[in-house]
């Protein structure tokens, strides 16, 4: 597990080993989005685990484009201090963070944008979701640019090692790319030049805001899985406008809420054949974009898998989730020599907890609630 545990420098942060904490939604922030002691002890026992970076849950850069109960907020100068906390408590545990930053667009939640109707390209339900959200109007689209750039700022000043954009997964970045989602007339519709011009500018304003030397990643969505909207052909075309630009690594993921049994986040992940479901996606990205270090999440559970994947070159760095939920401690038993795969059976129960109000947590490895 040498290939593994090597240590690297992804963009001048020194990373320990490959492994990466995928981002997830934790469901523990307070009502306005403020970093809580729970929050931080959740991030404290990964840096503890292990794990060689940590990618925070999503943190809404609009009120707007809030989705979850419990979700973090980077959409005020007020939330600053919560977040130094959080921040400082990975690195005094020898760790390294990136916040997630996204605007859910359409995905957006009205009972957690205090009551405001969620905004996308265009006034089209996202699958899986009831509520018809408002085009957005250029001068919207411009403020959103902005808004993601000072949240990247605020993140950045308060001792985060990088930021990661979250154009996954069905928001707002991954609605504009979506030909299904996106039926605009203007420079930000049609065309796959114009569906790009979104994410590209949310990049070129964090990127401006933050500097050259703040590593700036992205979550990208290789495929919705969904009839008529993204494919490959779309998010390569995208991965190698970012890669010309200077995206830092790029995070392969895929499938949306309205995916059903293509989603990001699958069931039954029992054997190793059924491990790495996103690695034709990464091939697909990584001849896009071969230059730029890609992370590969998606059911990766084995070392051995990861070990195979990184010697092929497909990927140089490995993304868990819901594993890390129940074993934050993984990286460390792995390190030791227990290479048996992660206990994590893919039941999807972590997250029952969560939308209670309580956190997520492993109901498997601590019983129901």
């Amino acid at each position: 597990m040498a290939e593994i545990f090597e240590p690297t420098s992804l963009s001048g942060i020194e990373l320990k080993n490959r492994l990466v904490r995928s981002a997830t939604w934790e469901g523990l922030a307070n009502a306005d989005g403020e970093v809580t002691p729970a929050l931080v002890r959740v991030h404290e026992e990964l840096a503890e685990g292990g794990v060689g970076l940590i990618i925070s849950s999503y943190m809404y850069v609009q009120r707007v484009g809030k989705q979850a109960l419990g979700q973090i907020g980077a959409d005020s100068d007020q939330l600053m201090p919560g977040l130094t906390d959080l921040a400082r408590a990975v690195h005094d545990q020898g760790g390294k963070i990136v916040g997630q930053i996204v605007h859910c667009g359409g995905q957006a939640d009205r009972r957690q944008t205090g009551g405001l109707r969620p905004v996308a390209p265009s006034a089209i339900e996202s699958p899986g979701y009831s509520t018809t959200p408002l085009k957005l109007t250029a001068d919207q689209i411009h403020e959103i640019i902005d808004d993601f750039a000072a949240a990247a700022k605020r993140l950045q000043k308060t001792g985060f090692d990088g930021v990661q954009l979250h154009g996954a997964h069905g928001y707002l970045l991954a609605q504009f790319l979506s030909p299904l989602r996106n039926r605009r007339g203007d420079r930000y519709g049609g065309s796959l030049e114009n569906r790009t011009r979104f994410p590209l500018e949310v990049y070129r304003a964090v990127r401006s805001a933050v500097g050259d030397d703040f590593p700036v990643m992205i979550k990208l969505n290789a495929n919705d899985f969904l009839e008529g909207s993204t494919t490959e052909d779309d998010s390569c075309y995208l991965a190698a406008a970012l890669a010309a630009e200077g995206i830092d690594a790029i995070e392969v993921s895929g499938g949306t809420p309205g995916s059903g049994k293509l989603g990001a986040a699958r069931p039954h992940i029992k054997a190793p054949s059924d491990e790495a479901y996103f690695l034709p996606q990464a091939e697909a990205i990584r001849r896009a974009a071969p230059s730029v270090p890609l992370m590969l999440v998606g059911g990766m559970r084995s070392p051995a898998i990861m070990e195979k994947i990184l010697a092929a070159g497909t990927a140089d760095y490995f993304s868990m989730s819901r594993p890390l939920i129940r074993e934050p401690g993984l990286p460390a038993r792995w390190q030791s020599g227990d290479l048996r795969r992660a206990a994590c059976i893919s039941c999807l129960g972590c997250f029952g907890p969560a939308r209670k109000g309580e956190g997520i947590r492993c109901v498997q490895a601590t019983g129901p609630a």
